[in-house]
């Protein structure tokens, strides 16, 4: 047993690590006792290279011993488990310690199987320097980023700047499922970004699994190389032993210069109740040391550096981060408003040259969010402001409803983004809300040569004054992969969707891929949702943004009793105006609870009732104290009741139930 051994042995049983002197940042080489995970380049979790009371000086890593690299994937393919699997396998954490998907912080994201928020884990490996060195046991230490990305696509303005960041990428896919949408998208998302991208099939421990088939389609698909594709599976360790070497391998290092002024690209931010806003950013060029000065490029705010280090895989400080190195800075910035995503960070009174494609977030779905009880308006703003708080990529607005009193208007980046921020909402803070109907940016164009974007329909005027001469809504870019044997039922789904086909192709014998030009609007709610049911299943689906077309749009109104009720006013095309209003007023007829006087459901558009529904008034009986008499009298009573329910109808107002609302989602 070496010397350094028994004194680390001594040293953990003793629970002493601060009487040991900073012993390097080359690891001991000592075997894996780790079952499944033995490799004579790694250091698993007995030998582990920096403990939290060992320094960590990050100026033994040059840039060319630095690895940038993301994880990329369709849902449930093995992204977050093989992210565990290498924590575990450079010791980074121990194998058993902490909870499955270890860099999935948030409920939902576990719950989901999605990643939300873009998370930075650093880690160290021993690996022979290809090609540097005349003796093949010599090896060094590598520093690795791993970046784990969301992989979809309403998620991609974190993916994009986060890749951003990495020079190379591993694309997972499932054995027995093979490529699906998401792979594609996030493929052309590496690719676009000039990635060096290593195929991984996980998950061939499967009974289903059929890696030649998949390796096929690797390479029809994306033209990747078969002799170049790992096989793993994450789950039980085989194979994973060649993932770290391959990337230490084929993936190049970072290409910034250290005698440069300092830029950094800033990946992502969230809030500490006790340290403030923490950003996380890579370091382009230069060094970031405590202390210095910097400022924004988006903003033009200057701030203090107070700490600064790495994750590994939670916060470490280390005073310094350099070249090609990703960590985290806390500056003192009050808000995350003020941390952009893919903003440049740079040193004081330094002129350099921005980062490139530094884009504000762009939201493309809107929806109305008001408290299920009227009275936790104040309780609705507290969650929504502590949740903006970590993720500022929600656009929030306050308004007020005739029908639903005080609320929100908010935007956001997409229908995934939408759907998890209301479940955050839930979960974290106890907010129960209504939901509006989502709707997207329309832009409008009058006679008079005024256009306006309208993202709430209710600001829309359903008589302008001016002739409406255009209107334009945004599509998208759909990719569905399905089995063959579906593919007429998609065909349709998307041709009642006012979808254009753009491309259809077989993947293989079983599957084909198909390509649409969709509008937004009307994927917006249930798309997806009757997708799945056609394909019983097994049709995958992903879509990026597109451009704005021209389109015959209306806008829809509902009425109660003569009165608009804006928080239900939807805009829709021409030629599906009627039956989306016939629908709607059928629904609400059903879910609006009866009152002491008639009330009338409407659908119009502008001027014109296309739809119509009569709710019925409670009557009592007046006439029910009158034991015979004259008829007259009998009359007088009806003549009153039918006089008082004609005030109470011009003076009463209708509940609407949250159902109703839900219901009207499931229309729209």
């Amino acid at each position: 047993m070496t010397p350094l051994l028994r004194a680390s042995r001594a040293v953990n049983s003793s629970k002493c690590l601060r009487l040991l002197p900073n012993i390097g940042l080359i690891p001991p080489r000592i075997p894996h006792i780790d079952g499944h995970f033995c490799s004579s380049h790694g250091f698993g979790t007995d030998s582990r290279s920096h403990s939290r009371d060992t320094a960590i000086d990050l100026s033994l890593y040059p840039p060319e011993r630095i690895r940038n690299f993301s994880i990329i994937a369709h849902v449930d393919h093995g992204k977050s488990t093989l992210a565990d699997r290498l924590l575990e396998l450079t010791g980074t954490i121990k194998k058993g310690h902490g909870q499955p998907q270890y860099l999935d912080k948030l409920q939902v994201e576990r719950e989901r199987g999605i990643t939300v928020k873009a998370q930075t884990a650093t880690m160290f490996f021993n690996h022979p320097t290809p090609g540097h060195s005349l003796d093949p046991n010599e090896s060094h230490t590598y520093l690795l980023n791993l970046i784990d990305t969301p992989g979809h696509v309403d998620f991609s303005y974190e993916v994009s700047r986060s890749l951003a960041a990495c020079q190379g990428a591993l694309l997972v896919v499932d054995a027995a499922q093979g490529v699906q949408a998401q792979t594609v998208a996030n493929f052309y998302l590496a690719f676009e970004s000039d990635l060096t991208i290593i195929p991984v099939i996980n998950k061939i421990d499967q009974p289903t699994a059929d890696p030649d088939r998949v390796k096929a389609q690797l390479k029809s698909m994306f033209d990747l190389d078969p002799d170049h594709t790992l096989l793993t599976s994450a789950k039980t360790g085989q194979g994973l032993e060649h993932v770290l070497p391959a990337v230490i391998e084929r993936i190049p290092s970072p290409p910034g210069r250290s005698n440069s002024p300092l830029r950094m690209l800033l990946l992502d931010s969230y809030y500490d109740e006790y340290k403030g806003v923490i950003c996380h950013v890579a370091v382009v060029d230069g060094v970031l040391r405590k202390g210095d000065k910097i400022s924004s490029a988006a903003t033009g705010q200057s701030y203090e550096i107070l700490d600064v280090g790495i994750m590994h895989p939670e916060l470490r400080p280390t005073g310094i981060l350099l070249t090609g190195q990703v960590g985290y800075v806390v500056s003192g910035m009050r808000s995350t408003k003020e941390a952009r995503i893919g903003d440049t960070l740079y040193q004081n009174k330094s002129i350099v040259e921005p980062l490139p494609g530094f884009k504000p977030a762009k939201h493309m779905v809107f929806s109305g969010l008001y408290p299920a009880d009227g009275s936790d308006f104040e309780a609705l703003n507290h969650a929504i402001e502590r949740l903006t708080c970590n993720d500022a990529s929600v656009s929030i607005t306050k308004e007020s409803s005739t029908a639903l009193g005080l609320g929100f208007r908010c935007g956001f980046l997409g229908l995934l983004h939408m759907d998890v921020f209301h479940q955050r909402l839930e979960q974290e803070y106890g907010a129960h809300v209504i939901s509006t109907v989502p709707t997207v940016p329309y832009i409008f164009e009058y006679s008079d040569g005024s256009k306006i974007e309208v993202q709430n329909p209710a600001a829309l005027p359903s008589n302008p004054k001016s002739k409406l001469t255009a209107c334009w809504e945004p599509t998208v870019i759909a990719t569905i992969i399905i089995p063959s044997e579906y593919v007429g039922p998609v065909i349709t789904l998307c041709s009642d969707r006012r979808g254009q086909q753009l491309e259809y192709t077989f993947m293989d014998s079983q599957r084909a891929f198909m390509k649409y030009r969709l509008p937004l609007r009307e994927i917006v709610v249930d798309f997806y949702n009757e997708l799945k049911s056609i394909t019983s299943g097994y049709a995958s689906f992903d879509y990026e943004d597109a451009d704005y077309q021209k389109s015959d749009l209306v806008k829809l109104d509902i009425l109660l009793n003569g009165q608009p009720v804006d928080a239900m006013a939807t805009i829709v095309h021409t030629l599906k105006a009627q039956r989306v209003g016939r629908e709607l007023v059928e629904k609400l007829r059903k879910f609006i609870d009866r009152q002491m006087f008639e009330i009338i459901i409407q659908a119009a558009v502008g001027s014109k009732i296309i739809a119509r529904e009569t709710l019925s008034a409670m009557r009592k009986n007046v006439l029910a104290k009158c034991y015979g008499g004259d008829v007259t009298r009998k009359k007088k009573l009806l003549e009153k009741q039918k006089e008082g329910k004609k005030r109470m109808k011009r003076v009463g107002s209708v509940d609407i139930p949250q159902e109703a609302f839900h219901e009207i989602l499931k229309v729209s």
